[in-house]
């Protein structure tokens, strides 16, 4: 059995910057700190700065006055924003700069009179926090190409998309073709909002498909993870037997003891140790594994820390 592990994998630049906002706020002002959602969706990550004395929460009226709030990788609305203000509280942003980039696209059209379409998921708190930037809170909110079909607009609205960004790259393609077929006055200037982090790991996985030839794929990442769900979704797409894995101890081996190559990778909120913690379960399991690394790209990007914290 050979094992190949995707390059890149794990975490992105603005993973690790948030979640060093967290670890560096705790330092500075010492526990509790609260945090807007998840910081990232991942239960490890989440569990570890729990035990810390991190408070993860969606309800911020239970925040006591005068407490250090943190807003989750993921952003968050004006609303929000103001509530914290009210209620007195400290607030410091970890929202990924790419996700940033995006709220100021959407705040630009909204200034130039465009209706918003925004692609991706309705409840993702990402889709929230973008949806909440504008000031009638009113974007259209697509996930499916089903969603185009139904969807009755006046022929003379001004149109301009945006996107999650970590949605699948084929997917958002054929969205985006299917509103172009249907609203020809879309703004023509579509920026690409998927993130950098959220492209390679896709062509991490699909290089391992295509160019490696494995049979089985391996994702870490939470459930409530988009990009790792979309990783495994390559691998469904193309018929690999593919899995989504918080522990190791979730995989059965006997699921996959048959399989010649495994391709394994991690979403851009997984820690690599929970990497390493695999392939020691693969080991136990079959002493001739063969562990290489797949030749892919090295990312160097990195996001600065609030001036709260420097």
């Amino acid at each position: 059995m050979e094992v190949i592990l995707a390059e890149p994998r794990g975490f992105c630049a603005g993973v690790k910057r948030a979640i060093s906002i967290v670890e560096l706020a705790l330092k500075k002002f010492g526990s509790p700190i609260y945090v807007k959602h998840e910081i990232v969706h991942n239960k490890i990550v989440i569990e570890s700065l729990k035990s810390q004395g991190v408070i993860f929460t969606d309800d911020l009226s239970v925040i006591p006055n005068g407490s250090i709030l943190i807003y989750s990788a993921h952003g968050v609305s004006n609303q929000v924003e103001l509530d914290a203000k009210n209620l007195n509280l400290i607030s410091i942003d970890a929202t990924c700069p790419l996700v940033k980039k995006v709220h100021r696209s959407v705040i630009n059209y909204e200034e130039e009179g465009y209706t918003i379409i925004l692609i991706g998921h309705k409840n993702h708190p990402e889709i929230e926090g973008t949806a909440g930037k504008l000031k009638n809170n009113n974007a259209i909110i697509i996930e499916a190409e089903e969603d185009v079909k139904n969807l009755e607009l006046p022929k003379d609205a001004k149109l301009a998309i945006s996107t999650q960004t970590t949605l699948s790259i084929d997917d958002t393609k054929n969205i985006i073709l299917a509103l172009q077929n249907k609203f020809p006055q879309l703004k023509d200037d579509i920026k690409n909002d998927i993130c950098y982090a959220t492209q390679n790991r896709q062509n991490a996985v699909n290089y391992l498909i295509n160019n490696e030839g494995i049979d089985c794929l391996i994702v870490i990442g939470s459930q409530n993870s988009s990009n790792s769900s979309r990783l495994k979704d390559i691998g469904i797409k193309n018929n690999i037997k593919s899995f989504l894995i918080n522990f190791p101890n979730e995989i059965n081996f006997e699921e996959i003891k048959n399989s010649k190559k495994i391709g394994i990778t991690a979403g851009a909120s997984a820690p690599e140790s929970l990497i390493e913690k695999l392939l020691e379960f693969l080991k136990q399991n079959n002493q001739n594994i063969k562990i290489t690394l797949m030749d892919g790209i090295k990312e160097d990007t990195i996001f600065h820390i609030p001036k709260q914290l420097r």
